[in-house]
């Protein structure tokens, strides 16, 4: 099978970077859009919930009573600001302790990388047991001796002529003797 050369795009380079540019325009212009919108937004909710307040004409007793119902209102907004941001609080907390949930659920928590650290048996009793121990264990000491002779012995055995052993098993007389021989070993 030949082989196809990568194909070339059909746009070129120049009108890529004008089509970038004319992207980016349009992006900008909607952004700056949105804030405008945003801001109009929010001059409109003030006006409603706060218009202008005329004291050219209010006497000193108006005046108070105008700056203790402002204090009430002010103090009214505070309390639902605290509430709302107490509630903000409490779910980004539980948001927090689900997601932690989550990634203990599927298991794919980042581990962290470890290191191979050589630790000897001294050095691992000292931090178990502290200052107490003071004794150097030799592991070797406490292992069981083997003396070659022994297993010399129980790799040796009897080789015969596998032909009469087939022979003289053959039959019923073959199953009496293993049966024999068995019954004599256990005794």
């Amino acid at each position: 099978m030949p082989e196809k050369a990568p194909e070339k795009s059909k746009i070129s380079a120049s009108r890529k970077l004008m089509l970038k540019s004319l992207m980016v325009a349009k992006a900008k212009e909607e952004l700056e859009q949105e804030l405008q919108e945003k801001e109009e937004q929010k001059n409109r909710y003030l006006d409603e919930k706060a218009p202008p307040i005329q004291t050219n004409s209010m006497t000193l007793q108006e005046l108070k009573a105008l700056c203790e119902e402002l204090h009430t209102k002010i103090d009214e907004v505070d309390e639902e600001r605290y509430d709302i941001e107490a509630k903000v609080l409490h779910n980004t907390r539980e948001i927090k302790d689900l997601n932690i949930k989550v990634l203990d659920l599927r298991g794919k928590f980042k581990r962290p990388n470890l290191r191979r650290v050589r630790v000897s048996a001294d050095a691992i009793l000292r931090s178990l047991l502290g200052s107490k121990h003071k004794v150097s264990l030799d592991l070797r000491a406490n292992l069981k001796s083997v003396k070659k002779e022994d297993t010399e012995k129980e790799k040796t055995v009897e080789v015969s002529d596998w032909r009469k052993n087939v022979e003289a098993m053959s039959g019923m007389e073959g199953r009496k003797k293993m049966f024999d021989a068995a019954k004599g070993a256990n005794q």
